[in-house]
């Protein structure tokens, strides 16, 4: 997804918060202006990070977060999980659940606020256009023998969890794999945090291979790109692997909530209304 002038000024606004250093600035005010055409703002933050940690050392540590996000998530998840199998149709409850969790999200947003995230989880709101998505994921994956989930934030993992299960009630064949982080960025999920929820164990988990807050093909590791490669049906969490997976001629589901104004643009909707859709 090409990075606009707004996206670019966002960008540069965030990292001048970050950081007022004036050579740390000049440096990401080249990246940002001598970008490609075609490169997503996940892959811009990753350079930034690496001008960061060469100039100032290790970013800021989000593992409280984190785990402040996964422990409410883990501790509303009998809750959550009896509401899902009530529902007439659980797996697009999970689902639906799944994508309200993607408001934890320390990135496109500067604050997250608990008592929004509740609300959130307490609506089950499929628009028309959602079922439309729904029914054409479920006849993909009716006929698919290989599953992955690119995975987004953590909190939202242990929802997406819930998902899974409920994917694989629907789909008992079907090969499960969720793909995280290859290292610490913001809040996003990473290896050591699906095994603290639990989510190795319903299903296989790679890694993408970097500190990126995104899926950069070219960038993935070996089992990534292995994973995105043989997967007949990909459901893509959060608006940075949207930015950096969209646009490339795969077939991808994409579920995600539009938190920042590039997004609500796009689709000309409010903030924080939640998304589901398929591209060819």
């Amino acid at each position: 997804m090409k990075v606009t002038e707004g996206c670019a000024a966002c960008l540069y606004d965030k990292q001048e918060h970050r950081c007022a250093d004036p050579e740390y600035l000049k440096e990401i005010r080249g990246i940002i202006e001598n970008r490609g055409e075609n490169d997503p703002s996940p892959l811009l933050v990753y350079r930034f990070n690496q001008v960061y940690e060469r100039r100032f050392g290790p970013a800021a540590s989000y593992s409280a977060v984190k785990k402040k996000y996964n422990d409410l998530m883990l501790a509303m998840e009998a809750r959550l999980r009896s509401k899902i199998e009530a529902a007439s149709d659980p797996l697009a409850a999970a689902l639906a659940y799944a994508r309200a969790g993607n408001y934890i999200d320390f990135g496109a947003m500067n604050t997250v606020n608990e008592d929004t995230l509740l609300t959130l989880l307490d609506q089950f709101c499929f628009s028309e256009a959602d079922w439309k998505t729904y029914h054409a994921f479920m006849e993909a994956c009716r006929s698919a023998r290989k599953f992955l989930l690119l995975a987004d934030n953590c909190g939202e993992i242990v929802l997406d969890r819930l998902f899974i299960d409920q994917l694989r009630k629907k789909y008992p064949s079907l090969e499960m794999t969720v793909m995280v982080r290859g290292g610490e960025v913001l809040n996003d999920a990473t290896a050591e945090d699906a095994a603290y929820t639990g989510l190795d164990q319903v299903c296989r988990v790679v890694s993408n291979g970097k500190a990126i807050a995104g899926t950069v093909t070219g960038m993935l590791s070996a089992e990534g790109q292995a994973a995105l490669d043989e997967a007949d049906v990909i459901l893509s969490k959060g608006q940075g692997n949207y930015e950096s997976l969209s646009g490339q001629g795969r077939h991808v589901f994409y579920s995600f909530l539009c938190k920042c104004d590039l997004f609500t643009g796009r689709f000309q909707v409010p903030r924080l209304t939640g998304m589901f859709i398929e591209e060819c």
